[in-house]
């Protein structure tokens, strides 16, 4: 599935729900399905800042693929970057830095959000951007 029919798929799971309180529970359904990251992970280079709770990216390549591990301390951000690594993860260097964000904004997260998470949520995909970049200057 490409990163685009990912996002797609993320903007019909959304538009089912009436209610933000609706979508705030899936968004904590998705983090509490998201696999722990282990503690040797949760190191200050992999911390996201700028983001309220502690959020942590970690990536590694292989096929020429990008694969993201993420954890948080907050149940909402844990979510959140669930999200982001669902629909990023498993890529090349190239489909993640062609592709947009613009499904945050369909899906109503950012007026959903605080303004600080919103800062957090932006430090999230800047990271994930980053490792791309850092990923395909590599190869």
């Amino acid at each position: 599935m490409t990163i685009l029919e990912k996002q797609k798929k993320v903007i019909e799971d959304f538009e089912y729900f009436d209610s933000w309180e609706e979508k705030y529970e899936h968004i904590i359904h998705l983090g509490k399905k998201l696999k722990a990251m282990p503690e040797d992970k949760k190191i200050e280079k992999n911390l996201i800042k700028g983001c309220q709770s502690r959020v942590w990216i970690d990536a590694y390549y292989r096929d020429h693929k990008i694969f993201f591990e993420a954890d948080s301390d907050g149940i909402l951000p844990r979510g959140v970057v669930s999200l982001l690594i669902e629909i990023f993860s498993g890529h090349t260097p190239e489909e993640i830095l062609s592709s947009d964000f613009d499904f945050i904004q369909e899906i109503g997260l950012k007026e959903f959000l605080s303004p600080s998470r919103v800062n957090g949520l932006i430090a999230m995909t800047k990271q994930i951007k980053f490792y791309a970049l850092a990923y395909r200057l590599k190869s």
